[in-house]
């Protein structure tokens, strides 16, 4: 089973995840179907060697779906795992869920379509009352821009932001940003993006990841503080493609512990429970900011369904364990799945 709420950051010991050939609990009666639906590039990243042989050992096969195919044609699936967007797919998936109802779908395209829209992703959280949970949580002030570049300053000045802004596209499928310090440099953006106000967090931002009940913490390097001198002195935007990435892994940095202390377990779990519930979905992200000069002030300023889970410390562990506990009941068996893995 998934242990709750299991907080670890990357480079902690976690020593399931160290050992080389350890022992894993025995796997179900019959194999876990699990059929995925990615592009190359996600499965590439999600599927590597070290969650396959674990999969394998705890009988668990994994088989790529075709999308040329009809879904009630292939299988048969115990749990769909996907991460596609366009409306032919998710139409498909929902039909399939019609006809085969126990078939866990991972996670459902209606769920997920929230956290693709920035306009409407934060607005669970910034709805939380977490202020007596270990800390307060909210979300920067922001401002949804759809409208000619020129007119964005007196929109900013409407809606009482204050520069420097993170500018995003609106469609999150990108991971690039841009950081604007003046209101001229406003006017070069383009929409349809979300302005973001920017919060000092002392260059350091939180991952939580989340795969059901489990969470697991890593550091990553951010964007550092500005103070008022990089406002009087910089001007225009300065883009930036992919500010966190695991090659921006900080926990083996030398910062300042009151930087790097990660957020308290207890609200990160408050958190998760709440967010699980709100979007309906099992897999995704949080990225967290700790307001610098606090201890217990925090922002979410993203999230993301399906994230680069292989980035995650020991992930095969707490992906394997998440599927099987999501078939604890007892499967009827069906013919074994003879095409091997996809």
């Amino acid at each position: 089973m998934v242990s709750g709420g299991c907080v670890v950051a990357e480079g902690d010991g976690d020593p399931a995840a160290s050992a080389g050939e350890e022992e894993v609990a025995p796997g179900p009666a019959r194999e876990l179907v699990v059929g995925y639906a990615l592009t190359s590039k996600k499965a590439k990243s999600f599927l590597q060697p070290k969650l396959r042989g674990l999969a394998r050992r705890k009988g668990i096969l994994f088989v790529a779906i075709d999308q040329k195919r009809p879904l009630s044609d292939q299988g048969p699936f115990d749990i769909v795992l996907h991460k596609l967007t366009g409306k032919g797919w998710h139409q498909l998936l929902e039909e399939y869920k019609e006809t085969h109802p126990e078939v866990t779908v991972l996670d459902p395209p209606g769920a997920i379509a929230h956290l693709l829209d920035r306009q409407s992703m934060l607005q669970e959280v910034s709805e939380l009352d977490l202020s007596e949970c270990y800390g307060k949580v909210g979300v920067p002030k922001q401002l949804f821009v759809n409208t000619d570049p020129s007119s964005i300053p007196a929109a900013v000045t409407r809606a009482g932001l204050s520069l420097p802004l993170v500018a995003k596209p609106l469609v999150a499928k990108s991971h690039e940003l841009s950081l604007a310090y003046d209101p001229t440099s406003l006017t070069k953006l383009e929409p349809p993006l979300v302005l973001q106000e920017f919060v000092n967090h002392g260059g350091v931002m939180f991952k939580v990841y989340i795969v059901g009940d489990a969470i697991r913490v890593v550091r990553r390097f951010s964007l550092p503080n500005v103070d008022e001198g990089d406002l009087s002195n910089n001007a225009g935007v300065f883009r930036f493609p992919r500010v966190s990435c695991a090659a921006a892994n900080a926990d083996d940095a030398d910062l300042d512990p009151c930087v790097a202390e990660l957020p308290p377990r207890p609200l990160l779990e408050i958190l998760a429970r709440e967010l699980r519930q709100r979007l309906g979905l099992r897999l995704f992200n949080i990225d967290m900011i700790r307001e610098h000069g606090t201890r217990d002030r925090f922002y979410v300023i993203d999230m993301n369904y399906f994230p680069g889970y292989g980035k995650m410390p020991g992930y095969e562990h707490v992906f394997t364990d998440f599927l099987l506990s999501l078939t604890q009941k007892e499967y009827k068996r069906r013919p074994s799945y003879s095409s091997g893995e996809g």
